[in-house]
């Protein structure tokens, strides 16, 4: 099964986008996530520096791999 998420182009006007509660540490690195499981069966991930640049598009269970991850300390590239 691959669970890799798909990059696409940022073109859907009607998501509405929150910050991760994660992104204060004054670094500037910040993710939005916008839940559009309703509409499009995904959660859509960008970087908020950047509104109009690509996103990350998940499937709910790839994305709660993806948190897993993150919060395990295994997608951090200093590791």
């Amino acid at each position: 099964m691959n669970t890799s998420p798909a990059t696409t182009p940022n073109t859907d006007t009607d998501f509405t986008w929150v910050k991760s509660s994660y992104s204060s540490d004054g670094t500037g690195n910040c993710v939005e996530v916008a839940n559009t499981l309703l509409t499009h069966a995904a959660v859509h991930v960008r970087d908020s520096k950047v509104p109009t640049g690509p996103r990350l598009k998940f499937t709910p269970q790839a994305f709660s791999a993806f948190v897993g991850a993150v919060g395990d300390g295994a997608a951090d590239p200093r590791a």
